[in-house]
């Protein structure tokens, strides 16, 4: 049997810094005290889960508030285990608004998905009209110091990203053992052959010129030589997309680091953020 565990911040503007005005939880979820990390005002908070994981039959929720003109980065202090799932499913959902002129930065470790593990993921953020958000969804195909690739049993990871005119990103992946039977992951849908996936979206709706901030992305990613696999596009409206396949979590973690650099001097104005998690 799984836990049923819930999370709720609320965040607000005070003068030159970001407070946190509301914590309430309930175990498996927590949260530390937020942080000011650079002197810049951003309120930055790790999410924990201190039993170790996702395990069958977990149902985490999570609702953050930001608002009017607050600055929040959410992290975790690591990567998160998704267990082998006799069951249920294990499902973690988090929801936020964010308010006029305000930005949110959501930027968890990635996921490791043991043999046999299920997960239902959903990231559901509401935007004001000049909001931001920095978003990253990020997993390993398996235990990757274990040799394992591919041996979990589901994963179903659904983000959708709107504001007052509607949807700016919507985007679902879905992957079950029986595409691994099917042969599917060995193929070119298989990671070409690495070890970790990531995503990671910038969206303001009132932000302009899309397309330099493409470039200075793909640029970046060009510089690291043939070690990744990556792509970057504008959306329709309001944001950029950066796809990552990765063969090391060291690799993955420096190229999200260098996009997220960008798209925060880009967007907010921000130097780069060191969340110190050695």
């Amino acid at each position: 049997m799984g836990r049923d565990g819930s999370l709720r911040l609320g965040f607000e503007r005070r003068g030159p810094t970001t407070v946190l005005t509301e914590r309430r939880f309930t175990l498996p979820l927590q949260a530390l005290e937020p942080m000011d990390l650079d002197g810049t005002g951003v309120a930055t908070l790790m999410l924990l889960n201190p039993t170790g994981g996702l395990l069958g039959g977990d149902r985490l929720d999570t609702e953050v508030s930001v608002g009017a003109g607050a600055r929040v980065c959410l992290t975790t202090p690591a990567a998160t285990r998704v267990y082998r799932t006799a069951a249920a499913p294990a499902m973690q959902r988090l929801r936020a608004t964010v308010g006029a002129g305000a930005a949110l930065e959501y930027l968890p470790d990635h996921l490791i998905p043991s043999p046999g593990a299920r997960l239902e993921q959903s990231t559901e953020i509401v935007l004001a009209d000049d909001a931001t958000a920095i978003l990253l969804d990020a997993w390993a195909v398996g235990r990757a110091a274990r040799g394992e690739a591919w041996r979990f049993g589901a994963l179903d990871i659904a983000t959708v990203v709107s504001d007052p005119r509607g949807p700016l990103l919507v985007e679902r992946v879905r992957l079950d053992a029986g595409d691994a039977r099917r042969g599917w992951p060995r193929g070119s849908g298989g990671a070409e052959g690495m070890a970790y996936m990531a995503t990671l979206a910038a969206l303001s709706p009132s932000a302009r010129d899309w397309g330099a901030l493409v470039d200075d992305l793909r640029a970046a990613l060009a510089a690291t030589g043939g070690e990744l696999r990556h792509g970057v596009t504008a959306l329709a409206r309001g944001g950029v997309l950066a796809r990552l396949l990765a063969p090391t979590a060291p690799a993955l973690q420096g190229s999200v680091e260098r996009l997220w650099a960008l798209c925060r001097g880009r967007l907010l104005g921000l130097p780069p953020l060191d969340l110190r998690k050695l």
